[in-house]
């Protein structure tokens, strides 16, 4: 059976990679979906995010049946497109499930086909977000044990270049 985990991954936390690694084990195969949404603002283009989910999965063993592409439009129809029978969602919090429960929802009224498999966060992600590494990137934490090893040189990068430009900006106020 074919699922597929859709995402910004801007960037990929070590939470989505165990989401990855534990969907890998489930399905048959797992499209990781690098998608648009128009409520973020992504620190890195979608080839970036890409690279980088790609780059990343060598921290879990390159699972073979993991695949990586990149969608526009609504996860729903982009799953029927290329063959998903499963849209993989990880949930943090109960906050997490009631909007991903909506999603679903929605989901199941444009595709009944389709199914949404919901995958727990390990208690050690339960916190994380990319918003929350890109925070601490920016302030200049560790971010040992949130991100992987190949996303920690760029993700750093991106954040010093949006000091500076907040400096910048704090100098004119």
């Amino acid at each position: 059976m074919k699922a597929c985990y859709p995402g910004t991954f801007d960037p990929i936390t070590n939470g989505h990679l165990d989401i990855i690694e534990r969907a890998s084990r489930l399905f048959d195969e797992v499209v990781v979906l690098i998608m648009f949404n128009p409520r973020k603002t992504c620190l890195f283009n979608s080839e970036e995010r890409k690279q980088m989910v790609i780059d990343s999965l060598k921290s879990i063993g390159n699972p073979q049946n993991v695949t990586v592409m990149i969608g526009s439009g609504l996860t729903v129809e982009f799953a029927r497109k290329i063959g998903a029978a499963v849209i993989i969602r990880g949930i943090r919090a109960v906050s997490d499930y009631e909007y991903e429960l909506g999603q679903a929802t929605a989901n199941m009224m444009l595709a009944h086909e389709i199914e949404t498999a919901f995958l727990i966060a390990k208690p050690q992600y339960s916190f994380l977000s990319s918003s929350v590494c890109k925070e601490i990137a920016l302030n200049g934490g560790d971010l040992l044990n949130l991100v992987p090893s190949q996303v920690e040189g760029p993700l750093k990068e991106k954040m010093a270049v949006v000091a500076e430009n907040l400096k910048s900006v704090q100098g004119q106020i």
